[in-house]
């Protein structure tokens, strides 16, 4: 099935009256065959069907992703 999405955690976007993240899991998001990537939606009223931003990560990518944002975190 094309573009099937499970939603792993939602959660407020911090400094907003009702933003939301949403953070799910894409199988075949670029057509048949291709790979799974974890999804990052920023969505600016939580109300909204669709996100102001998002992002797709590949599957492969996703410890990197984790550290860099540890370190960015850390020098914040």
């Amino acid at each position: 099935m094309h573009n099937e999405k499970k939603i792993i955690n939602e959660f407020k976007l911090a400094d907003t009256e009702s933003g939301r993240i949403e953070v799910a899991l894409i199988k075949e998001p670029y057509g048949k065959n291709s790979k799974t990537v974890a999804s990052i939606g920023v969505f600016l009223k939580a109300s909204n069907e669709e996100p102001d931003w998002k992002t797709h990560i590949p599957i492969d990518n996703i410890d990197d992703i984790i550290v860099a944002l540890q370190r960015a975190k850390e020098e914040m």
